[in-house]
Formats: C-alpha cells, structure tokens, sequence
C-alpha cells in the first residue's frame, strides 16, 4: 500500500524520500571508503563505523529502491520471492545494527575507561569476532524468520499494509494459525531489543562514572559530547523498535507503524555518518586529506 494512497503527496514524498535516500547511500558509502583507505583511522572505533555504515547501507537499499519506485507506479506490487528476499535481508541489518551499536559501546566503554589496555583488549581478532557473531547470528534469525512465514499458507487477500514486506504486516495474510511464528518474533525481539540495549546501558553507566572522575573539564565535555551523539541514535531506534515489535498484534495500527518504520529505515541510516562520523575532527582531518591529494594529481 506504500507511504500514503493520496495521489497529491505522491510526487512530494518521492522528492523527500529520494533525497534521503541518496544522502544515506553518498554518506555510508563514502564512511565506508574513507576508512578503509586513510591510514589514520585504522582504529577499532573506525572498523565498527565502517561495519555501521555498511549496515545502514544495506536495510535502507533493501527498503528504499522499492519504496521510490511504488511512488511513481501506476500500481504498487512487488513479486513474491522479491518479497521474501527483501523480508529476510531487512531482517539481517536490522539485527545485526542493534549488536553492532552494542559492540561500539563497548569499544567506547574499553577506551575510556581502561586506556593503557585499550590495544590489547581490542584487538583485531576480537574486533572481527565482534561483528562476525551479529552477522551469523542475524542470518540465522533472518532464515527461521522468512522461512516460517512463506511456508505458511497465504489467503487470497494480498493487500500488505506497509510501504515494505515486514513480518508483522505479512502475518495478517495468512490463512494458517500464526501462533508460532508471532511467538518466535516475540521472544527473539525481547531477547535482542533487551540483550543489545543492557550492553549499551552498562556500558555508557561505567563511561559515566569514569567521565565524573577526570579532573580535566575540557575532558569531560569531549566525552559527554561523544556519548551524547551515540545516545541520541540509540535512543530513537530502540524507541521505534520496541514501539513496533514489543506490543500484540492486536494493538498495531499500521498507518502508525509506517510512520515509525521510516525513521529506522531511512532517516537513521541518513543521520548516522552525521552523529558518528562527520562530526569526528579525525574524519575531517582523513576528508581534507584526500581533497588535497586529489588537488595534486596532474591534469
């Protein structure tokens, strides 16, 4: 059904959602190649930016195209198997988004509070157990998920009140009992929504009270000013998270739920390079860096 059926907003919302869109890709994207290329910032930090950035990525394009394209549609559709496919990948990111903003807050908690170790206890083969665990764990998850509900059997409704295939709205299409399914994505998004979030509240607890010890000010106000950013973030997507999937399906109002899917689909992954990154002295640096390479190419 998309965003809305008014034929007036059509044109004004795919201008809108397109810039974002773009904004998003141009921002990842480019996070992406900035740190892998500077040798700078080849720091832990970075490699879970990188990871982030690649995420972001990866559910906004599996959301997005879609979505622009059903703007300027005569008739939204989308075949089924595509259906499955963009279900089980949205599902992948957005798992593996939540463990990887759980990663970074431990990397930030090791930094701040145990320096002189930061090296050691982050080192490169934990950097890559921290972000391989999410991403095998989020496919497997991804798997049950998709292949729960498209084995299941279908009515002849196929109406999905979403602008995207999400298992909520998939699930008032099946004729069969959906008590398991709505079972397993109950426990699994508790599990993942409180597991991910403890993390990051223990974490960014122990931050603090390291930040209230330091007798610099100017050192303090560089670390609030950090964890501010990253809290922002956090706060808004595990807000639209729980509002979405920790409530029964009896309660859903799905115009509402559209509205807070667009926020974690499409404007976190916009303002992510922004909050983490671009606002990073050391980003900027690695930026002005290859500007002034580019500059001394020959023509």
């Amino acid at each position: 059904m998309g965003i809305t059926d008014r034929p007036g907003l059509q044109a004004p919302f795919f201008g809108l959602f397109l810039s974002i869109y773009v904004i998003s890709v141009v921002g990842n994207l480019g996070m992406i190649i900035l740190t892998k290329v500077d040798s700078r910032l080849q720091t832990p930090m970075y490699f879970f930016l990188r990871h982030l950035a690649f995420i972001d990525l990866g559910y906004s394009t599996a959301v997005g195209p879609k979505m622009l394209v059903n703007f300027i549609a005569n008739q939204n559709t989308i075949p089924y198997n595509w259906c499955a496919t963009q279900l089980a990948f949205f599902i992948l990111f957005i798992i593996s988004e939540l463990f990887i903003l759980s990663a970074m807050a431990y990397d930030r908690y090791v930094a701040i509070c145990h320096p002189l170790l930061y090296t050691v206890i982050m080192s490169q083969k934990v950097c890559w157990v921290l972000v391989a665990v999410p991403y095998v764990y989020s496919a497997f998850l991804s798997l049950i998920t998709t292949i729960k509900i498209f084995m299941s059997s279908f009515c002849d409704h196929n109406i999905i009140k979403h602008f995207y295939c999400d298992s909520l709205p998939l699930l008032t299409l099946l004729c069969s009992s959906t008590r398991d399914i709505e079972l397993i994505i109950l426990i699994f998004s508790a599990f993942n929504l409180v597991s991910s979030l403890l993390i990051v509240l223990v974490s960014y607890i122990l931050i603090l009270m390291a930040i209230l010890k330091m007798n610099s000010a100017q050192g303090r106000h560089k670390a609030f000013s950090t964890c501010g950013s990253h809290l922002t973030v956090v706060v808004v997507l595990y807000a639209t998270l729980f509002f979405m999937y920790m409530q029964p399906k009896s309660s859903h109002s799905f115009d509402t739920d559209k509205i807070a899917s667009a926020f974690y689909t499409l404007i976190i992954p916009m303002l992510n390079p922004m909050i983490y990154s671009l606002r990073n002295k050391e980003v900027k640096g690695a930026l002005r860096r290859i500007w002034k390479n580019l500059h001394k190419l020959p023509m």
